[in-house]
């Protein structure tokens, strides 16, 4: 895993990349939507993506994930300077 950040114009980048088996194209799209879990009933909540969008949202930035199964994801959060 690593965490990088910079400046781009009027933005901060942090990005957070891994090295997992990435995300499947078919799920990419709902891993932000509350209780949104692959995790097997009981096991997790499905919630830390949705409150950190939600933060990150309530302080006018973005997130975007890009990842491809089986190499990874990179997580890419912009926030206003």
């Amino acid at each position: 895993m690593a965490v990088t950040t910079k400046r781009v114009e009027t933005n901060l980048l942090i990005t957070v990349t891994d090295n997992g088996n990435g995300i499947p194209p078919k799920i990419i799209d709902k891993i932000f939507q509350p209780f949104f879990t692959t995790k097997p009933t009981g096991e997790g909540t499905g919630l830390g993506l949705s409150l950190s969008y939600d933060i990150i949202k309530a302080h006018g930035g973005e997130i975007k994930v890009e990842s491809n199964e089986g190499e990874g994801s990179e997580f890419i959060i912009s926030l206003p300077r």
